[in-house]
């Protein structure tokens, strides 16, 4: 409850240096004390609460809190609240309790505001057609529907007017700072909001944008960033110089080091550091560490960006009109380039420069390499690469999301019914190839790109045994843990939950979905179904939720396919055929991978080692700094790895014997 200042407390401010407009403006609360606000000014509507404890500042310094050297326009300041050094003015803000503001230009809101809520970001096409109006809690995969799904018109109509909705209610004539946040040393913060537990250290200038923060998930912003109309995500770091322009920076994300980006959406977990970033949607876990790195124009998500990666998205005629795409889990390598239109599958590495506007999206897993000004291909490669295996190891343990409430879902599945799916397309595809250019041919054209007869074969064989790996790790997780009496019961068992997960599987951006559960939200969308972005937020939960359901749906379609028998005709003889299938493949596969990390461990591995001494050294040198390749982590757990799916199978077996 808030009263009036008394006589007397007017009299110690005046005597304090203190002036008003108007005190009869100024509010307070009960046992409030005016000792510790000083040489401050006020106007308009005012409130302050209790100036009572101490802040304690880097190097140990103590601060009582309190107002001090400041000018305050239309204030609401909570209680132990300190406020000093305030070089233009604080104004129409509510200021939270604890929450600390020294040494600050200006902070100030002028007008009704959204706070960059409802900002639209022009993604994928610099000309525009791709807007996404970005909002507090925008996830990856309705970014996803309004950027691609142009198309479904009346989808991008209601859910925009929903994001519309929620920017009206989130709009208002006064800023707020959330408790125990801190800014210090900062220049211009001017119709922004800011989340409590944030720490804002040497800004620039922010404009209309808010910073999403939180005890669980506090948000960082640091020296000289600048950035307008945006919105940054609880747990997110921007720091170093950064720009930013017409953005959404995701939980968990890390911009910093001079790194810029303007209409840009970087979801859960992004890196950005030193390069720069135009028109692009960062799918989770899209990283760049170079100064010389541009992302432009395209959709990516878990891609490792090489220092110099480039791509062009005009051919200068009808200006920036082009866009690519590159799936999840790519990676392209130092100078690399690529002309846009292009669509690069999943889990492809993509090595030198390409001009032929590739699209490799059905042959997953490969290299597309440059080789005397052609992009050849080399299919499936990527499944017995180490580093393909450590990314999809380490994605879950570089989760920077503490907020418990997490805005993206993110399926890290290496194998999946999404590149699965393309695998079986894929071997299809290089199966026609072979029959209509003939056995022997010197090279296979497909998509302006080209594949040796060696790659072409050896690619079938990886994609083979890579799909007998994931059927017969879904039927091993169906049939854990159970006993079976006869072969009806195992049958009973093969049964699916749901009749959704059949058919085509799409990557919304880190959420693995069927088409057909994607196609049914749209209609409940464009029908009036589901009508608010909280029951859109919640389908994806269930979406997500279900995925082993519908995986299940999904791989007992295929293994009937695949084995040309319907449930009701397995016996546990073929249970125990699919898990010998399947043993041989993890272990072959395990085998190349074991492999490829006994490269890294090789007598070329170890050039520059030992710099002033002779092999010996350099062997010992290379050990100090490397270890032993039997002892390194990798090496170990693929031995293990073996042996514990050896192990499962058998025990699987063991138990068909009934």
């Amino acid at each position: 409850m808030y009263r009036k200042l008394t006589d007397y407390e007017i009299e110690v401010l005046t005597g304090q240096m203190c002036t008003c407009d108007d005190w009869s403006k100024v509010e307070t609360v009960e046992n409030f004390s005016p000792e510790y606000i000083r040489h401050s000014h006020f106007s308009g509507n005012i409130r302050l609460g209790l100036f009572e404890d101490e802040v304690e500042f880097f190097g140990g310094v103590k601060k009582h809190t309190g107002i001090f050297d400041a000018s305050l326009h239309n204030c609401t300041i909570g209680n132990n609240v300190y406020i000093g050094q305030i070089r233009n003015y604080i104004a129409n803000y509510i200021i939270a309790d604890n929450v600390v503001i020294e040494n600050v230009g200006m902070l100030a809101v002028d007008g009704v505001n959204s706070f960059g809520n409802g900002t639209p970001v022009s993604v994928l096409n610099e000309t525009g057609g791709r807007e996404v109006p970005i909002y507090d809690y925008l996830s990856a995969h309705i970014a996803y529907i309004l950027a691609l799904y142009r198309h479904r018109t009346a989808v991008i109509d209601r859910i925009s007017g929903m994001i519309d909705e929620y920017a009206c209610s989130a709009s208002s004539d006064r800023g707020s700072i959330g408790e125990h946040t801190w800014l210090i040393n900062c220049h211009t913060l001017r119709n922004v909001r800011i989340g409590a537990y944030a720490r804002l250290e040497g800004v620039y200038r922010l404009f209309n944008g808010t910073v999403n923060s939180n005890k669980d998930a506090p948000t960082y912003f640091g020296t000289g960033v600048i950035a307008e109309n945006f919105i940054a995500c609880t747990g997110s770091e921007v720091s170093h110089g950064v720009e930013v322009f017409h953005t959404f920076i995701g939980q968990g994300c890390i911009l910093s080091k001079q790194y810029s980006a303007e209409h840009s959406l970087f979801f859960a977990n992004c890196q950005g550091l030193h390069g720069e970033a135009c028109a692009i949607f960062a799918g989770p876990y899209t990283v760049t560490h170079h100064k010389s790195t541009l992302l432009i124009a395209g959709y990516y998500s878990f891609l490792n960006a090489g220092s110099g990666s480039n791509q062009s998205n005009h051919m200068y005629k009808l200006g920036p009109i082009h866009q690519g795409i590159i799936e999840r889990g790519s990676k392209t390598t130092s100078d690399s380039y690529i002309l846009w239109p292009a669509k690069i599958g999943p889990f492809t590495l993509v090595m030198g420069r390409h001009y032929k506007n590739s699209d490799t999206s059905d042959i997953p897993f490969s290299y597309l390499i440059e080789s005397n000004d052609d992009s050849v291909l080399v299919p499936g490669v990527n499944l017995r690469s180490v580093g393909t295996i450590r990314d999809a190891q380490k994605w879950p343990k570089r989760d920077r999301r503490t907020d418990p409430h997490r805005l993206d879902y993110i399926n890290f599945n290496l194998l999946s019914p999404f590149t699965v799916h393309r695998m079986i397309k894929a071997i299809d595809i290089l199966q026609m190839l072979k029959k209509i250019s003939g056995e022997t041919s010197g090279f296979y054209s497909y998509q302006s790109a080209k594949i040796k007869p060696h790659s072409l074969e050896n690619g079938l064989k990886l994609y083979e045994m890579a799909i007998n790996k994931f059927l017969g790790n879904s039927l091993i997780k169906r049939l854990e843990g159970e006993r079976f009496e006869n072969d009806e019961a195992i049958r009973k068992r093969l049964l699916p939950d749901t009749h959704a997960g059949t058919g085509e599987w799409l990557d919304l951006a880190g959420l693995i979905v069927p088409k057909s559960e994607v196609e049914r939200l749209l209609s409940d969308i464009e029908t009036g179904i589901v009508n608010s972005l909280d029951a859109i937020a919640e389908t994806f939960t269930e979406m997500h939720r279900n995925y082993y359901t519908y995986e299940w749906t999904w791989a007992i379609d295929k293994i009937q396919q695949r084995f040309g028998k319907d449930i009701d005709e397995f016996t546990a003889g073929d249970v125990i055929n699919i898990v010998t299938v399947w043993k041989e493949s993890v272990v072959a596969l395990d085998r190349l991978l074991y492999d490829d990390a006994q490269k890294e461990f090789k007598l070329g591995a170890k050039t520059g080692f030992g710099i002033d001494g002779g092999e010996s050294d350099r062997n010992l040198d290379f050990e100090r700094v490397r270890g032993e390749f039997e002892q390194n982590a990798f090496v170990k757990e693929t031995i293990d790895h073996i042996r514990r799916k050896t192990e499962l199978g058998d025990e699987l077996i063991e138990r068909m014997k009934f």
